[in-house]
Order: C-alpha cells, then structure tokens, then sequence
C-alpha cells in the first residue's frame, strides 16, 4: 500500500525537542549550522557557541566542522523567552535586528539558524548563556558608532542600559539604529518614536558627569610632553596630583589629574572633552 509523504514541518514551528520533553535538569544543545558558527566566530560574538569537551575553535576548524553544538540550555527559562519570542519573527526582521548590532547574516542561512544566533546574542547582550565573566576590555578599534558611544559617552551608556532593563528590543534596536545612522532612524521612526530618539540625541551630547576632583584622561597628543599636558590642566586651577604617560595602543596620553576642587575638575571636563586633537581619536576626561 503506498503512502503518500508526510509534510514536513515548517522551520517557523519547530520547537527545541528540550522545551517539550526532556527532563528541565538536563542541559541540552542544539546543533547550529558552520556558517552561523563562522559568521559569529569572525565577529568575535561566539560566547555560548563551543563544540562540547572541547576549548575555543579557531576560523579555520569552523568554517570546516559541518554541525556545531550550541552550548545554549533551552531548559534555562531566559533562553526558552528569548526562543519563543525570536520564533514568531519574519526572516527579514531577524536578519534586521542583527545588523544593526553589525552581524550581517550570511544569505545562504537558514531560517531557523538566523533565529538560533539572534537567541544566542540576545543572550550574551544580557550577560546570560556560558559567556567569559570578568570586566570587558574596551576595544582599540570601533566596529560601529553605537559601540564608539557605548565606550565613550557615560550618559549614553546610562541612557541605554536603562532600556536594556526594561527588556524592550524594540527600543534597543530603534536606539541603535538611531546612534548608528541617524538620517535613516529619524525617518523610519520619527513618528512612532518621536520622544525616544530625542531622548537618544540628549544622552549622546550629555556631558560626562563629574562626581569627584579627579579625571582619567587620554587623547592629548603623546608629542606635547607629560609636563606640557600638565601646564595645559594646571591653567584651569591648582592641580593637587598628576600622573601622565603614553598609550600603549595610540600614539596619546594617558593618565589621571586630581585638582584641589571638584568645580576646576568641571571646567576640565567641559573645555576638553571630545576635543579633537587630530590624533584619530577624541580628547576624554572622565570622572573617578
């Protein structure tokens, strides 16, 4: 007797085998495919993503291993809420979302592995699913704007934890879409989300706040001396302490300037900061 073939189910409405049988204190993995491995490795966005029993892999063992496990708990209740809600989302807007955290996803992709990476970085963007711990080290180069922000703006930083808590990846997304192009943000969302981009352009051209008399600073250029860097601060007010040497990764200074009072310290940080000296980089001072 012949049978016809039975209809496959559709990748938008499959569900991880661990959400709806196994045991919730069984870790399980989930195999993703190279090129979403590759994709991420490239990026540096491959905290949850380590083949089981064994360290790190390399670019070149990635791009060569034809299923890769994802060390992502589907038991965990973090990751089950970000699956379900990635699940129900068009192909385009995930592929959205991931580009604007600069992630472009690869167009021989599947759908349901765009959806699995989305999962993972929305998970590691919360702290969350097997990432390294520890305090992150700011990078030598940018990859975006909405990262040079992130790094250097303290009242943006603030700004866009706070939406962060909230859970609303709408408002991540609109923010970082924002910081990053903003002509194309403002007419996309400038009807819908009006007051949210202004408050986006208020923490971005916030001054840092100043708590103390002292600031670390870096970005004056490394020819002009320790001693010159000093008289240039000193003209603000009497400084109490200074320390000043050259950066490791840019040819700048470097170093942390203590006044006798909080508001010279003030004065400091609205004359110099974000000056551009030329030297690729913006002049910062920041409060400790």
């Amino acid at each position: 007797t012949l049978h016809p073939p039975q209809r496959q189910k559709s990748e938008a409405a499959y569900v991880p085998t661990s959400l709806t049988y196994l045991s919730p204190l069984k870790a399980t993995m989930r195999s993703i495919s190279a090129a979403a491995f590759a994709t991420l490795l490239s990026l540096g966005s491959v905290s949850a993503f380590v083949p089981v029993g064994l360290g790190r892999p390399s670019a070149a063992s990635a791009a060569g291993c034809a299923g890769l496990q994802m060390a992502l708990d589907y038991n965990d209740p973090a990751v089950a809420e970000e699956f379900a809600k990635v699940q129900t989302m068009e192909y385009d807007d995930v592929a959205d979302e991931m580009l604007q955290q600069g992630i472009p996803v690869p167009p021989t992709m599947s759908d349901m592995d765009a959806k699995l990476m989305l999962v993972e970085l929305r998970i590691r963007n919360k702290g969350a699913g097997g990432g390294a711990g520890g305090e992150k080290k700011r990078p030598t180069k940018f990859g975006s704007k909405f990262e040079e922000a992130v790094w250097t703006k303290p009242a943006f930083e603030e700004f866009f934890n706070g939406i962060k808590a909230t859970g609303d990846h709408n408002k991540e997304n609109v923010v970082k879409e924002y910081v990053n192009t903003p002509d194309v943000a403002t007419q996309r969302y400038g009807k819908d989300y009006k007051r949210l981009l202004r408050d986006t352009e208020a923490a971005l051209t916030a001054p840092p706040p100043v708590k103390s008399a002292t600031l670390q600073f870096s970005g004056f250029p490394a020819n002009m001396g320790s001693d010159a860097c000093k008289m240039t601060l000193e003209a603000l007010g009497p400084i109490a302490d200074f320390e000043c040497g050259e950066s490791e990764d840019f040819p700048v200074l470097v170093g942390k300037v203590t006044f006798e009072d909080i508001e010279t310290a003030k004065k400091a940080v609205a004359q110099y900061d974000g000056m551009d000296m030329g030297m690729g980089s913006a002049i910062e001072m920041r409060s400790v």
